[in-house]
């Protein structure tokens, strides 16, 4: 395991434990950059049409398509960091 992924192990830990719920864009945003870390460009089937939250959820994954896995892990550690996790 590289140094990036200890970190960013280290920083879902910590984001899953903070203090403070963030608002639902921080989350999604958190949610998406865990996704495209660890699986990549968005793939698979839709979520059905009423099914919202997995609607947000794979929209926002989807805008991060072409980033790389290490860049993702980096942005997913700056934004836990911002949020106050201790990493």
């Amino acid at each position: 395991m590289t140094d990036l992924h200890a970190l960013f192990e280290r920083a879902v830990t910590a984001a899953r434990r903070l203090p403070e719920r963030p608002d639902n864009d921080t989350l999604l945003r958190l949610y998406a950059l865990y996704k495209q870390a660890t699986e990549g460009d968005a793939r698979g089937p839709q979520p059905g049409f009423f099914d919202f939250v997995g609607c947000a959820k794979r929209e926002a994954w989807e805008q991060l398509a072409g980033m790389s896995d290490e860049e993702a892990m980096r942005n997913y550690v700056t934004l836990a960091r911002s949020l106050g996790a201790k990493v």
